[in-house]
């Protein structure tokens, strides 16, 4: 038969749930992250050969630990995605730096200036600027490569996707920020880094004194007899 909760007892675990907070520690934070953990974050798996720096992947995972802060390892695996997404956000802003430079690359010289200038009848009388005539190259060579590759396209795909995946991985953080009270952040077998109270000085008492008898006033003299 199951076990009847009363609405009280509820209650009161609700409230005490509430005030629950986990481990305030930076030691306790960093140790009940880890919890049940058998998963480990190696950053050489997800940099890019020659193109990513490894302590680079490390830094950006470290970085958002310390700002996210996760209590038990659920969150700490979300906070790895964010850093996974945000990597791919980087690695996305670096691809569509080297198309730009593959569009002019497609329409300039080694010596630096257009294979093709622009028309006359658009510079008729007219000082053209060398930013101005890179412009015209990229957005030429941007022609070119599109019209015949799907590159570019797949690009914005694989731009919007890591987006999603960002966005996500914060949602999910969240989510389970939201379940703290619900999940264990601290190891049942371990102790709590909290700071341990010193103990207060209990209150002492004199130790009772002997009781002290009232001399009693010296008697009359009796008359000799």
């Amino acid at each position: 038969m199951p076990k009847i909760v009363s609405p009280n007892r509820v209650a009161a675990n609700r409230a005490n749930a509430q005030r629950s907070t986990g481990p305030r520690t930076p030691e306790g934070k960093s140790r009940s992250s880890r919890n049940a953990r058998k998963h480990i974050f190696t950053p050489e798996n997800y940099a890019v050969v020659r193109l990513e720096e490894i302590p680079a992947v490390a830094n950006l995972r470290a970085d958002l630990v310390a700002c996210f802060r996760p209590v038990n390892s659920q969150e700490l695996f979300a906070v790895e995605r964010i850093a996974l997404a945000q990597q791919s956000l980087l690695r996305c802003a670096a691809l569509e730096n080297g198309l730009f430079t593959a569009c002019l690359n497609e329409t300039m010289n080694p010596e630096g200036f257009p294979r093709e200038l622009l028309s006359e009848i658009l510079t008729h009388s007219l000082e053209v600027t060398r930013a101005q005539n890179r412009n015209y190259c990229l957005a030429e060579g941007f022609t070119r490569l599109t019209r015949t590759s799907p590159t570019w396209g797949i690009f914005l795909r694989y731009q919007a996707q890591s987006e999603r995946l960002y966005r996500r991985a914060v949602e999910d953080f969240d989510r389970l920020k939201a379940l703290r009270p619900e999940l264990p952040n601290q190891p049942q077998n371990e102790p709590t880094n909290e700071p341990i109270a010193s103990p207060q000085p209990q209150e002492t008492k004199a130790p009772p004194t002997p009781e002290t008898k009232t001399p009693e006033p010296p008697s009359a003299p009796r008359p000799a007899v």
